[in-house]
């Protein structure tokens, strides 16, 4: 796997980003209604990759961009969006490695924590994040779009601050 930071407008990214959607709208009915644009994901206040395979195709993607106070976040936060896996290439640990990259360019980033929202339609996404360390907000401290949602699970992890060279 080979992992290249793009913006998330870029023509692949736009291309994984309608199946994440898709699969969104199988599992839940509807996509995600998160409002985003590809200048959120700009460094250094975030950072997009896609994941490409050995044929240099697209398989996986996933963001973090810089959140502050408000909605529920908190100053310092890094949100990760859109982590996504194509159906042909899952069960390879790409998720996780992304997911890895995501945490390491937001604590270079200064930010404090990271923060995620997944739903109850997606177990393997909830599996994922807690075995990576993440642990779920109390419906008091739920963020975002979905906060109010049943179905919406809020997780957040701290994230050390990077050591000196």
């Amino acid at each position: 796997m080979h992992l290249l930071p793009v913006r998330f407008d870029h023509p692949d990214a736009v291309k994984l980003n309608d199946l994440v959607q898709a699969e969104y709208t199988e599992r839940y009915g509807d996509g995600d209604v998160t409002p985003l644009d590809a200048t959120m994901f700009d460094p250094p206040r975030g950072i997009y990759l896609l994941a490409y395979d050995d044929a240099g195709r697209p398989v996986a993607t996933g963001g973090w961009r810089a959140r502050e106070a408000a909605d529920g976040y908190a100053d310092g936060d890094a949100e990760i969006k859109r982590m996504f896996v194509v159906r042909e290439a899952r069960g390879r640990g790409l998720a996780r490695r992304i997911l890895a990259r995501l945490e390491e360019s937001a604590r270079e980033a200064g930010r404090a924590r990271v923060v995620l929202e997944t739903g109850t339609m997606q177990p393997e996404a909830i599996g994922l994040y807690e075995s990576s360390g993440y642990l779920l907000l109390d419906e008091a401290e739920k963020f975002g779009a979905y906060r109010d949602s049943p179905s919406s699970r809020c997780f957040f992890k701290a994230l050390k601050a990077a050591q000196p060279l």
